[in-house]
């Protein structure tokens, strides 16, 4: 950790420069150089550096630093309808050199002129560029690029159980910290939303400057804490996967490695519901049948992102991408089953509701075939929760014998299910503590008897003979216990 902060010390602004800081446009080796920019924070980990990031520092290491305009020097320009045809072009780089001033919002009661004219330019820029009024030449594609990435590039601060050292704090019990200067960077992403949606920019041109290493960079920002930053990064990523063919087997990896990286190394981040949203709609539109790349992200990825801790927070988007899986093919179904049932939780009661719902939605798109290779082990699990104390884990896990689907698929089976699970009902019946469990086991129970009745019976013999068993050990149990307590006493 030492080593990055050295290698990113080029980046820190001077205390004298923290008012006001000026990067001027300018793209090296396909990255932006940002040795002008203002941090609020460094101390948020970072992956280790990547070929973009090596570029960078490449970059800033070899680039002299521009020199600072004086202060004061940021003025009012005219609007673009104010001036000839002819002369937006030369207007509009003038505006994107006024917005890459970087200021401290920190303290909001300094540069507050300077701030308000960078605020109305980006709004002009924005309007020019959603009104369609004139094409933007290729070189002012380049510096407009450049300006958005000097605003939205940044360090992120770091996150609460960092500051306070503490790994125990719950994510959902967190408040977000939300980005002071976000009155300049939510216009910065809405000139970026705006280029890439319009009809005007040609792919053949913008990809050169929204290239991976400005992808890999975007995505990084999915770790932001402020909810509104990462809803504007997940509609810009999504129509970049949209409109940038040539770019979506590469999103499609980075994205696997944030996953990576979450699962098996960090255990936090902020965007991972986000992420999976914009998964659920590339998930939609994959061809029949499907590739074998996009199997292997279901089971390496996907099914496994149901470990770590904060599940809940992105259950509902997960779940979503997992059953798109299963109605795009559902042979895929006792694949996602199994994985569930791999990282079925424990001792974590309001998890297993959650999973328990997913595995109802999984069980609607499944065969009959592909439902007979997981019978057992599956209703192992459900009848022990069943079972389960915590009465909103037994309500949910009856709630599936609700489902008309799940009913037909337990019927042609039942010769299987119905002994797996039949002392859990009973136990429900004569000594569960909720009496809403207690009644939808009565419902399971006379589901059962409708259905096939000697099979029925069959199992309530089998169940008394264990019981009576069962009962007879005990006692045998007791009169061993009692002898030896009189042997005991004797010897005393």
């Amino acid at each position: 950790m030492f080593n990055k902060i050295i290698k990113r010390s080029h980046r820190k602004v001077a205390k004298s420069d923290v008012d006001l800081a000026y990067a001027a446009p300018g793209r090296s080796s396909g990255s932006v150089s940002t040795s002008k920019i203002t941090v609020s924070h460094s101390s948020r980990g970072v992956p280790p550096p990547n070929l973009c990031q090596q570029q960078q520092i490449t970059s800033a290491a070899v680039a002299p630093a521009p020199e600072r305009p004086p202060l004061g020097t940021i003025e009012n320009l005219p609007m673009f309808r104010d001036v000839l045809v002819l002369e937006r072009q030369s207007l509009f780089i003038r505006k994107l050199k006024i917005c890459c001033y970087q200021f401290d919002f920190f303290d909001t009661l300094k540069m507050v002129r300077e701030k308000e004219i960078k605020r109305q330019t980006l709004v002009e820029l924005v309007d020019f560029i959603q009104s369609g009024s004139g094409k933007i030449t290729e070189s002012n594609q380049e510096e407009m690029v450049n300006m958005i990435s000097l605003n939205i590039f940044r360090c992120l601060p770091p996150s609460s159980h960092e500051n306070t050292g503490s790994e125990n704090t719950d994510p959902e019990e967190e408040d977000p910290y939300l980005e002071p200067s976000w009155p300049h960077l939510q216009l910065a992403y809405e000139l970026l939303l705006r280029y890439v949606v319009s009809s005007d920019t040609d792919t053949k041109i913008a990809k050169r400057y929204i290239d991976h290493c400005f992808v890999l960079r975007l995505l990084d920002l999915f770790d932001s804490e402020d909810p509104r930053e990462r809803e504007y990064l997940k509609t810009i990523l999504h129509r970049i996967y949209g409109k940038f063919m040539v770019h979506r087997p590469f999103i499609r990896k980075a994205i696997n490695n944030i996953f990576y990286r979450f699962i098996y190394e960090t255990g936090r981040h902020n965007g991972i519901g986000e992420l999976l949203e914009i998964l659920g709609s590339i998930i939609n539109g994959f061809a029949l049948p499907m590739k074998e790349e996009h199997k292997l992200f279901l089971v390496r990825a996907l099914i496994p992102l149901h470990k770590p801790k904060p599940v809940a927070m992105y259950h509902q988007q997960l779940s979503y991408c997992i059953t798109q899986f299963v109605e795009k093919d559902y042979k895929l179904a006792d694949t996602v089953i199994m994985g569930l049932l791999k990282y079925w939780p424990v001792i974590n009661s309001q998890k297993e509701v959650l999973f328990l719902g997913e595995l109802e939605e999984v069980l609607e798109g499944t065969q009959a075939v592909e439902f007979q290779h997981c019978i057992v082990p599956l209703f192992g699990q459900i009848a022990r929760s069943l079972n389960s104390s915590h009465f909103q884990v037994a309500e949910r896990a009856l709630f599936l014998w609700n489902n008309e689907h799940i009913v037909n698929l337990i019927a042609q089976n039942r010769n299987v299910i119905l002994p797996m699970i039949f002392d859990a009902l009973e136990k429900n019946i004569q000594s569960h503590w909720n009496q809403a469990v207690h009644g939808l086991s009565l419902n399971v129970r006379k589901l059962f008897m409708d259905m096939d009745a000697e099979l029925y019976e069959d199992c309530r013999r089998q169940y008394a003979e264990r019981e009576a068993k069962s009962t007879e050990f005990e006692e045998k149990r007791k009169l061993i216990w009692q002898k030896l307590a009189e042997v005991a006493a004797l010897e005393r």
